[in-house]
């Protein structure tokens, strides 16, 4: 289970097995990719979710084009660092999509039965980019409001983390908890892991 503190969590340590869709500690799809290439963290308050993404890379992929604010549609199409936070999980088919990429763009979308729809959520975002270390980091900062109305920190979330590097197939596709599929496919809820809330100083 990961835990969402007032300070940034500890690293995620989970691994999986040979999967196409593979833990963020193991290479995917034919591609080689460095040891440790993404670090998923989470912080809260009672306004805003903080999420923070430290992610390794060889080369990059993006788009040069986005909307004036840094929207960018079919993202996913490009390097990327993912988040579907799901905060009613009786709710299997509902959940909020979140990515941001390498050069600072991003999208939020709802997700629900049958379609999707930008979910406007007013996130801010800064991205920085270590060439030398050949690392990015991208830190969200999301109110609470666009992910429930009632908000509270006793309750379980479901959540599942992803990334997705290279220009052509096979590209590499990562996941905290792997889907399991035949083809790369994030949009699994039954897949999603655990997000409890906890006082900084808690049990870990």
């Amino acid at each position: 289970m990961l835990r969402a503190r007032s300070g940034w969590t500890r690293r995620i340590r989970r691994r999986s097995g040979r999967r196409r869709i593979r833990s963020f500690f193991v290479p995917t799809g034919g591609a080689t990719i460095p040891t440790g290439n993404a670090k998923p963290r989470f912080a809260s308050c009672t306004q805003t979710l903080y999420l923070r993404f430290e992610c390794r890379y060889r080369e990059l992929w993006v788009f040069a084009d986005s909307d004036p604010g840094g929207r960018r549609d079919h993202l996913w199409d490009r390097d990327v660092a993912e988040a579907f936070l799901q905060p009613d999980p009786a709710r299997e088919r509902y959940y909020r999509e979140f990515e941001v990429s390498p050069n600072g763009m991003w999208i939020d979308l709802d997700i629900f039965p049958g379609g999707l729809r930008d979910l406007k959520s007013n996130l801010k975002k800064s991205v920085v980019l270590d060439a030398t270390e050949q690392r990015w980091t991208a830190e969200l900062a999301i109110p609470l409001k666009a992910l429930t109305q009632d908000f509270d920190p006793k309750a379980i979330w479901h959540a599942n983390f992803y990334r997705i590097e290279g220009p052509k197939e096979p590209r590499a596709y990562m996941a905290w908890r792997p889907t399991g599929t035949a083809e790369p496919n994030f949009h699994v809820p039954r897949a999603f892991g655990r997000l409890r809330f906890a006082e900084a100083g808690g049990d870990r």
